[in-house]
């Protein structure tokens, strides 16, 4: 009888840092910036991502010093998820916090990176940098694209 993979049988709180960042699918929703209606609470993401966002690859430019360009840059850990409601529902970390699941496009399923993309819930080249706004507000004026829906 073959293994179960680690994220079937360890909680988020369990498991290494390799095998947490290997959460990561990819599709870069988490870099999107955002904002929060003070009198509803309700988060309004748009399509401009973080300066730091490599546009086409999803991924962060500079991951480990992150901070030091992105100060408001939230790192996720297993003890921040759960306040961190505004993460796309198709997030691994939140589908394994919620008792979800990966799901069948993520690349630890497949084993092949680009699934992500090929399923269509990544912001592979849909978005625009922040740092191309003469005003952050201006984010405003940016829809964000229908994308990260629970698939899968």
């Amino acid at each position: 009888m073959a293994q179960k993979p680690f994220w079937q049988t360890k909680t988020l709180e369990q498991m290494t840092a390799a095998e947490w960042e290997s959460l990561c699918d990819g599709c870069g929703l988490c870099c999107l910036i955002r904002f929060e209606d003070e009198a509803t609470g309700e988060v309004i993401p748009t399509r401009v991502a973080c300066k730091l966002l490599d546009q086409h690859l999803c991924r962060c430019k500079d991951y480990v010093n992150r901070k030091a360009h992105v100060p408001d840059c939230i790192k996720l850990t297993p003890w921040n998820i759960e306040a961190l409601a505004w993460m796309p529902p198709s997030c691994a970390y939140r589908r394994l916090h919620e008792g979800r699941g990966l799901p069948s496009w993520h690349p630890l399923v497949t084993g092949d990176p680009e699934s992500v993309h090929q399923a269509g819930v990544s912001i592979r080249d849909l978005t625009i940098s922040e740092e191309t706004l003469a005003d952050p507000e201006d984010a405003l004026d940016f829809q964000a694209p229908e994308l990260g829906e629970d698939r899968g």
